[in-house]
């Protein structure tokens, strides 16, 4: 019987590769991003050096888009690296130069704290584009705007509080072991 059991233990252990795909369908869309960038930088760019007269929100509006969707990037970045190394098998990064400074220290916790902040970022740029372009959109879309980026806010710091009670409660239960 432990026969078996040392074969489900092990099969179940392997699932997690089961997760390999997906980190490479993320580093497609991280591609498909990049190319997205590039095609609105090329029409910023066309826009200012052009024909077409282009106003200071226009470029403000343009610029905002592309820092959005670096942000997104970025994101995928954390989720990439951060969750395969957390879920699926460690990077063997240890004397790489450019190796992230979070990656030492990365976990579930880590990883839920650090996407939270990214989406904060991400909604805040969202919100702050809204704003300078407030006049063309309608006053519920705005409210709802503020009020979603909100809840990601209130989640965020649930989260942090979540993370630091656990933390505070496993350093309390090692000091008790030693």
């Amino acid at each position: 019987m432990s026969y078996l059991v040392k074969i489900l233990e092990t099969f179940i252990f392997a699932s997690r590769w089961i997760q390999a795909p997906l980190y490479v369908g993320l580093i497609i869309a991280q591609v498909v991003y990049c190319w997205l960038f590039m095609v609105e930088l090329g029409h910023l760019v066309h826009n200012a050096v052009g024909a077409a007269k282009i106003t200071e929100t226009e470029v403000m509006l343009a610029v905002l888009g592309l820092i959005d969707v670096v942000m997104i990037a970025n994101l995928l970045i954390m989720v990439i690296v951060g969750g395969y190394e957390t879920f699926v098998s460690r990077l063997d990064l240890a004397d790489h130069p450019d190796q992230p400074e979070w990656l030492s220290h990365v976990n579930a916790g880590v990883l839920k704290i650090k996407l939270s902040t990214a989406i904060i970022g991400i909604s805040s740029i969202h919100l702050l584009k809204s704003f300078i372009n407030a006049a063309n959109l309608p006053e519920h879309t705005l409210k709802w705007q503020v009020i979603i980026h909100a809840v990601f806010l209130f989640s965020a710091l649930a989260m942090a509080l979540v993370d630091r009670t656990m933390t505070q409660t496993l350093a309390l239960q090692h000091n008790k072991k030693h």
